[in-house]
């Protein structure tokens, strides 16, 4: 498989530098008149070719991260490696979106974290624009017997099904749970802190500490009576109707013994 910075090569042909050269933009001119003004058929092609980059680097990253965000700045990295145009960027991203929904059933989602900072109290503050980049998750539209069938990783099932069990913990305990009492629970389902061997899920703090880096739960240390302690608190993705409506659903189900 490619490697990251072999995926943000782009291949320029010398017609379109010479194009380019032979018609500079304007300072300001939007990205997509930089290239509808030119009508050179190389120009044309470099656009869809820096389409197309974009969609593999998330595809490929996406798998090789774990599904785990990737940051905005990744994908401006490919485009403006050879092109400096500031719009160009957000034309080539918004016409990847459209192709990925097209040819794979794949939403390319903007995740940006809108949230309250915890003051000294442990309570939070007004709501404030996190300084995090823009990241992309994808999310698949497809049919869910189509995705089961074709697309969904069946080995991954224990993963998430502990996603789903400590969101929906979370959930229910506000949208928020000091790590303590998540672990409390998290044991009465056979999953103890220390466990670095659990024979599903490995080291039990590391899958957990991946749902962090996931951006389905947001950790921080606050600050309480008894001195700091570290806070988990639902995070864009949990958030989500896609995944808090599913949970909804699941607790208003009548308990079957």
């Amino acid at each position: 498989m490619a490697t990251s910075d072999e995926l943000a090569q782009i291949d320029i042909s010398k017609e379109v530098r010479t194009s380019l050269r032979a018609h500079p933009p304007r300072c300001g001119t939007p990205a997509r008149e930089v290239f509808d003004g030119l009508s050179d058929p190389p120009v044309l092609q470099e656009k869809d070719k820096l389409v197309a980059d974009v969609m593999r680097y998330m595809l490929f990253k996406t798998h090789q991260n774990s599904d785990c965000p990737i940051k905005r700045e990744e994908l401006t990295g490919i485009v403006t490696k050879n092109y400096r145009q500031r719009a160009l960027p957000t034309l080539v991203i918004n016409e990847a979106k459209d192709r990925l929904a097209a040819t794979f059933g794949y939403e390319m989602r903007e995740l940006q974290r809108t949230r309250a900072p915890a003051t000294r109290s442990g309570r939070p503050s007004q709501p404030q624009l996190n300084v995090e980049a823009k990241s992309y998750v994808l999310i698949s539209n497809l049919d869910p017997e189509v995705y089961s069938k074709y697309v969904e990783d069946k080995g991954a099932a224990h993963l998430s099904g502990f996603a789903f069990t400590v969101i929906s913990t979370i959930h229910l305990a506000g949208g928020k749970m000091p790590e303590e009492d998540l672990w409390h629970q998290l044991k009465r389902v056979g999953v103890n802190e220390n466990d670095e061997t659990h024979p599903v899920l490995g080291n039990n703090k590391q899958t957990l500490e991946h749902l962090v880096q996931q951006r389905y739960l947001l950790k921080e240390k606050v600050a309480g009576p008894e001195g700091h302690f570290m806070m988990y608190e639902l995070a864009e993705r949990a958030l989500d109707e896609s995944i808090s409506g599913k949970i909804k659903d699941h607790i208003s189900q009548p308990y079957k013994p």
